[in-house]
C-alpha cells in the first residue's frame, strides 16, 4: 500500500496586481518522489515552491504537510549573519559526529568552506546553502535552480547525491540533461493552471507538443462553430425567435468563453543577423600563457578557429574558462605567445554576470539609452522601430519596459541582453554562461539560432544538453593550465578524452571547524561496536547484494518501452517499487560505510 502524501496543495491561488498568477492549483507530494517542476519564466514557478515551503501563503486553498516532516528550502539570498566563515553558516545546527555529512556536502561542491560571507560571491553563498540542506538530509527538498553557479564536475556529483537520497524532491533547473536524469514526473505550471505528466523530464516535451496540438486543433474546430453559429444569430433567428433562445444562450457562452481564454505565451522573436563574412581565419593562437602570481591559467597552448565554427569552454570552476576567452578575443594580453585575430570582426558580446545591464535604468533605456520612453524610436540592425514593439518581440508587456531592470527575474535578464545583443549585426558570438535561468522554450530557440548562425561562436558553459547539441569543437581545462582540444561536443569530448589516473584522494584541510575541547575529544573517540551492531555489519553485505538484484529485475522490466502503454498500473507499481528498493539501497549502504568505519577506528 502506497504511503500517504507528506505535502498536499489544494485549490490554492495566489494574485498580483488584481491577477491571478495561478487558480485552482493541487499538488501531491509522496516520500521519495522526483518532481520537475517546470514551466515559462513568469509563470510562477519559484513563487509555488515557495508556498510548499510555507514562505509564501496562498490568497486561497490550502497547504497541508505531514506531521513531522522536515522540508529543506534553498533561500536565494540566505542569512549569514553571526556566521565568520561559509563553513560555520554551513554546519549550524549539526553535532560533531554529523559534520561529515557538511564536509561531504562541501567538498562535493568544491566549496572552500574557510571563505568569509562578506568575500563571498553570490554563487558561493547559494552553494554554502545548499550544501547545508543536503547535509540536513530533509523529507522533502525544494530546489530551485540548484546547478546555477557549479561547474559541470559539481553538477554530476549533486545528480549522484540526489539520486542516492531518500528525500522527496521538487526541482526547477533550466539544465535539461539534470532533469532527465533525475525526475520521474513532471509538474507543468502553464498559464495559471496545474498539469501533470506521470513520467520525468525526459517525456516533457512531446508531451507538452501533443498538449498544444490538441488545444490548436480544439481552438480551430471552436472558431469554425462560432462563425456558422454567427451567421445563424443574423440571418435565421427571425423566423423562430422564441424557440431559440437555448442556442443563442450557447453561442453567448462560447463567446464568453474565448474571450476569457488565455493565450499561450508565444516564443521569442530573437534573430542573429550575420554581418559580413569575416576572413577564414577568425583567431590563431600560438603557445599562449597566463598566470597569476605562481598559479598558471594557461601555458603552451595552440589554436586556430575558423569562420564558422562553433566552439564550447568548459572546466571546473576556476580553471580559467572566461580568462582564456578574453585571451582568444584579444580582451586580455598573453604573457608568453602571442593571438592573431582574424580581419572584419563583429563581435557581440553576452557576458554570464549580466554587467551590459544597469539595474536602475528601465528596460526601454536599456535599449535606447537614457530618457528613452516605450513610444520612441530605436535603431535595430539598421532600422528605425518601436522600442515597445521590440520588447514584445522577446515577450515583455509594456508596463515592464516603463520598470526597472532590477524587477526582472534571472531569465527576464537574459531575454533582455539578449534582445540587446541582437539590436545590431555580428559575425562573431562570444556567449559566456547563456543559458542560465532561461525556460526550455526559449532555450530550444536559442540553441536552434546558435547552431544556424552564420558566424563564429565562442562558447563557456556548464549545460551538457546545450554543448552537445551547438558545438563543433570542445575545450577542456583540467586547472592546472592545460587545456586540450577535442572534436564534438561534451559527449565527444568524454569518448575522446583519456581514462583519468586513479589518485589517492587527500584529506581536506576544514580551517572552518573548530578544535574540540580534551573532554569533547573524550566522547567524540569512537566507541567499540555494541552486539546488535556487531551483527547488523555481518547481515548487511547480504542486505545490499539482496536490494541491488531487485532493482536489476525492476529496471529490466521498466526497460520494455511498451510496459506504460500496456499496462499503466503496472508501471506504476514498479517506478513505486524502484525508487523504495534505491532507498533502501541507499540507505543500507550508508549504514555499512557508519559501521565499518567504526569498527575500523576502535581495532575490531
Amino acid at each position: 500500500m502506497a504511503e500517504p502524501p507528506i505535502l498536499t496543495l489544494t485549490g490554492v491561488a495566489l494574485t498580483f496586481g488584481g491577477n491571478d498568477l495561478f487558480a485552482g492549483v493541487n499538488v501531491v507530494i509522496h516520500p521519495g518522489e522526483r518532481t520537475a517542476l517546470v514551466g515559462r519564466n513568469g509563470s510562477g514557478k519559484s513563487t509555488l515552491l515557495k508556498m510548499m515551503a510555507g514562505i509564501v501563503e496562498p490568497d486561497r486553498g490550502e497547504l497541508f504537510v505531514r506531521p513531522g516532516t522536515a522540508i529543506g528550502y534553498m533561500a536565494q539570498e540566505p542569512d549569514f549573519a553571526g556566521f565568520e566563515t561559509l563553513g560555520e553558516f554551513a554546519a549550524a545546527g549539526f553535532a560533531p559526529e554529523d559534520l561529515y555529512r557538511v564536509e561531504m556536502a562541501l567538498e562535493g561542491l568544491k566549496l572552500d568552506g574557510a571563505i568569509a560571507p562578506e568575500a563571498a560571491s553570490g554563487g558561493e553563498r547559494r552553494r554554502a546553502a545548499l550544501a547545508r540542506i543536503l547535509a540536513e538530509d530533509p523529507d522533502l527538498l525544494l530546489l530551485d535552480e540548484p546547478t546555477n553557479h557549479l561547474d559541470i564536475e559539481a553538477i554530476e556529483w549533486l545528480e549522484g547525491h540526489l539520486a542516492a537520497s531518500r528525500a522527496a524532491q521538487v526541482i526547477i533547473s533550466h539544465d535539461r540533461t539534470f532533469l532527465r536524469n533525475l525526475t520521474r514526473r513532471t509538474l507543468w505550471l502553464d498559464r495559471g493552471e496545474m498539469r501533470e505528466l506521470n513520467q520525468g523530464f525526459e517525456a516533457f516535451e512531446a508531451w507538452r507538443d501533443k498538449v498544444w496540438e490538441e488545444e490548436d486543433e480544439a481552438r480551430h474546430k471552436r472558431d469554425r462553430l462560432l462563425l456558422a453559429e454567427g451567421r445563424w444569430a443574423v440571418e435565421g433567428i427571425s423566423a423562430r425567435r422564441k424557440r431559440n433562445q437555448g442556442r443563442l444562450r450557447r453561442l453567448q457562452s462560447m463567446r464568453a468563453e474565448r474571450r476569457q481564454e488565455i493565450a499561450r505565451a508565444g516564443t521569442a522573436r530573437m534573430t542573429f543577423e550575420s554581418a559580413a563574412p569575416s576572413g577564414r581565419l577568425v583567431i590563431e593562437a600560438k603557445g599562449i600563457g597566463k598566470r597569476f602570481g605562481e598559479r598558471w591559467i594557461v601555458r603552451g597552448f595552440d589554436l586556430r578557429v575558423q569562420r564558422g565554427e562553433r566552439v564550447a569552454l568548459v572546466g571546473p570552476n576556476g580553471a580559467g574558462k572566461t580568462t582564456l576567452l578574453k585571451l582568444l578575443t584579444g580582451e586580455m594580453e598573453p604573457d608568453e605567445g602571442s593571438v592573431r585575430l582574424g580581419v572584419n570582426l563583429v563581435p557581440a558580446v553576452f557576458d554570464q554576470n549580466r554587467a551590459a545591464l544597469d539595474p536602475e535604468e528601465t528596460l526601454a533605456e536599456t535599449l535606447g539609452g537614457r530618457g528613452t520612453m516605450p513610444t520612441d524610436q530605436i535603431e535595430v540592425r539598421g532600422r528605425g522601430k518601436n522600442v515597445l514593439a521590440y520588447l514584445r518581440e522577446f515577450l515583455f508587456a509594456e508596463a515592464q519596459a516603463r520598470g526597472p531592470v532590477s524587477a526582472l527575474s534571472g531569465g527576464e535578464k537574459a531575454r533582455l541582453l539578449l534582445a540587446k545583443l541582437m539590436m545590431r549585426e555580428s559575425n562573431l558570438l562570444i556567449l559566456d554562461e547563456p543559458t542560465n535561468d532561461l525556460d526550455v522554450e526559449t532555450l530550444d530557440l536559442l540553441e536552434e539560432l546558435v547552431a544556424e548562425y552564420d558566424g563564429t561562436v565562442l562558447l563557456v558553459s556548464h549545460d551538457r544538453d546545450f554543448i552537445d547539441r551547438v558545438a563543433t569543437t570542445t575545450i577542456a581545462g583540467t586547472g592546472d593550465g592545460r587545456w586540450t582540444v577535442y572534436a564534438g561536443g561534451w559527449s565527444d569530448h568524454l569518448a575522446q578524452r583519456p581514462e583519468p589516473e586513479a589518485a589517492a584522494p587527500a584529506k581536506p584541510r576544514r580551517p572552518w571547524r573548530p578544535e574540540p575541547k580534551a573532554e569533547e575529544r573524550e566522547e567524540q573517540r569512537p566507541r567499540k561496536l555494541s552486539f546488535r551492531e556487531a551483527h547488523r555489519l555481518e547481515e548487511l553485505p547480504g542486505e545490499i547484494d539482496r536490494l541491488t538484484a531487485e532493482i536489476a529485475r525492476v529496471e529490466e522490466l521498466l526497460a520494455d518501452p511498451d510496459l506504460y502503454a500496456r499496462d499503466p498500473e503496472r508501471f506504476r507499481k514498479a517506478t513505486a517499487v524502484l525508487a523504495d528498493r534505491q532507498a533502501r539501497l541507499a540507505a543500507a549502504e550508508d549504514e555499512w560505510l557508519e559501521l565499518e568505519e567504526r569498527r575500523e577506528a576502535v581495532g575490531g
